[in-house]
């Protein structure tokens, strides 16, 4: 059964500042819970089976110096969120926070940003789980079949959603195991491999760990600038501790600490497992070289292999880093619905989408077509990316890093002018609600312009489009992807603006709008079934 969300009674709106509640179940999970959610919507290992191919590919050798680098802004920026968050908990995050900031176009186009990315990434998780779920019982010919790998997607995409959709405590239990397979092999995976390289059975492609890998001046401008486009990505989804903000107990400071304490583990993780694979494997473009195209999709998988062995007890830890890998896009599956099911619900409870986004179930206290829509929403896009785009996996990588820019960008900018007036009060307050929220925006900004002028090219990505106005122009497919999505918001908002105006004209988000949220007593909440 689903629900409809009713006004809250005229004593309840008072007491409150008026408005009805979101309906979500208040005080559901705490900061271990909303920690173990933001790294395993981040998923460490998935992310790093897709991506660190295309990072060594732009930078080769100096990758661990990337990571690192990706990491600053992505600091900063959570820095600014974990403050707004103290003052506007609201479960719309960027949406709500840009709207009260800037206005209702910005505010929509943040939310936009949100589902864009989140759909995006749902085609590339399809995919990695598609492929992984095959080798896992050894069916290597399935796992290269993209047909198959589509329809394994697809039913994943179905399997996670009703996950999503029964409980946001049920999905956070389900993490537990999951984060801890995923983290544990990593470890065992990077120090086994600098074990062989450092006992001399890696193999002739090994080499040993040098300073000059963490020397950014060894790589040039635009190649420093493609590979930190993509880090990004793999630092992507720790928002979705402030996202379930209303669900979290002390909602004004669990989720930002949360969302801090992520990026941190991430950011260990990463050159951990950068460094230890780069000196296992090399930088060749031969063998299990992670700049070999032929494994840059997947790199893990070709690398555990090598680094444990095919046989006895090493064949099983090479199949539990397939496992791993599985789990790891199950986790941020389901971590990927959750952020998005929850800003639509916001964007809907403030009139700015159709109401219907704002039901929510009477007995589960989810979104509920909220999160159906967002699956939905997801496999078609798969779909269609599958059917034209002769690498699904590069393209959404790229493109993403593209929107990750922009919406992450844009949360770095709101804080500093939402804390403009009292960030000199103290220097703590000034680089916190400020400067730090400012230099990571001005950075993924900077980063996003740089991308879509190189992206524009045919050459990047595996996809390419001309121009039907002008057969002599060509279009990267990445470019397509991450700035289409940008625009195909701007042209929803526009037609929205026109079908339905209160929220464009302020009439129901404003600076002084209370947020709605759920009462630590979800059970409390007036509710009509049907």
């Amino acid at each position: 059964m689903t629900a409809i969300i009713e006004p809250a009674p005229p004593e309840s709106s008072s007491a409150r500042g008026g408005g009805e509640h979101k309906g979500l179940k208040g005080g559901a999970i705490g900061l271990l819970s909303n920690t173990v959610i933001a790294i395993a919507s981040v998923a460490p290992a998935y992310s790093l089976a897709a991506a660190l191919g295309f990072v060594v590919g732009y930078v080769g050798l100096q990758s661990p110096i990337v990571m690192l680098l990706a990491f600053v802004p992505m600091m900063f920026v959570a820095v600014g969120y974990s403050q707004l968050n103290r003052v506007v908990p609201d479960c719309g995050t960027t949406f709500t926070w840009g709207t009260k900031a800037f206005g209702p176009t910005v505010g929509w186009m943040g939310g936009w940003g949100i589902i864009a990315a989140d759909v995006i990434v749902m085609a590339n998780l399809a995919q990695i789980a598609g492929q992984y779920m095959f080798q896992l019982f050894g069916a290597y010919g399935l796992a290269g079949d993209k047909w198959w790998t589509l329809l394994a997607g697809v039913i994943w995409i179905v399997a996670m959603t009703w996950i999503c959709y029964i409980g946001i405590e049920i999905s956070a239990r389900i993490q537990y195991g999951l984060l801890a397979v995923e983290l544990t092999m990593l470890l065992v995976l990077s120090f086994t491999a600098l074990g062989k390289v450092y006992g001399g059975s890696a193999g002739r492609q090994a080499i040993h760990p040098a300073w000059s890998w963490f020397d950014p001046f060894h790589a040039s401008f635009s190649s420093l600038t493609l590979g930190l486009l993509t880090a990004i990505f793999i630092y992507w989804g720790w928002d979705t501790a402030v996202s379930i903000n209303e669900e979290t107990k002390d909602r004004h400071k669990t989720p930002g600490r949360a969302a801090v304490i992520s990026t941190v583990v991430l950011l260990v993780t990463y050159v951990l497992v950068t460094t230890s694979a780069q000196a296992f494997a090399g930088v060749g473009s031969k063998g299990i070289g992670l700049n070999n195209s032929d494994n840059s999709g997947d790199v893990l998988s070709v690398l555990g292999g090598s680094v444990f062995g095919t046989s006895g007890f090493g064949w099983f830890l090479a199949k539990l880093l397939v496992l791993m890998v599985l789990s790891s896009a199950a986790a941020s599956t389901l971590t990927t619905i959750l952020p998005t099911a929850r800003t639509t619900l916001s964007m809907s409870v403030y009139k700015s989408i159709p109401a219907r986004f704002s039901r929510v179930h009477g007995r589960y206290l989810t979104p509920t077509w909220s999160t159906v829509g967002m699956g939905l929403l997801s496999i078609a896009f798969y779909v269609v990316m599958t059917v034209i785009s002769k690498s699904v996996l590069g393209d959404t990588i790229s493109s993403l890093g593209l929107m990750i820019a922009f919406y992450y960008g844009l949360t770095g900018f709101t804080c500093a002018w939402w804390f403009r007036k009292e960030a000199l009060r103290s220097t703590g307050g000034f680089l916190a609600k400020f400067l730090l929220p400012l230099l990571g925006g001005l950075m993924l900004f900077a980063f996003m312009i740089y991308g879509m002028q190189q992206f524009w090219a045919p050459s990047y990505g595996a996809t390419s489009w001309t121009l039907p106005f002008s057969p002599h122009w060509h279009i990267g497919g990445v470019f397509l992807t991450g700035v289409g999505a940008i625009l195909l918001g701007l042209i929803l908002m526009v037609v929205y603006r026109f079908v339905n105006p209160p929220f464009f004209k302020g009439q129901t988000l404003t600076r002084d709008t209370p947020v709605l949220v759920p009462e630590p007593d979800a059970q409390d909440i007036a509710l009509t079934h049907f």
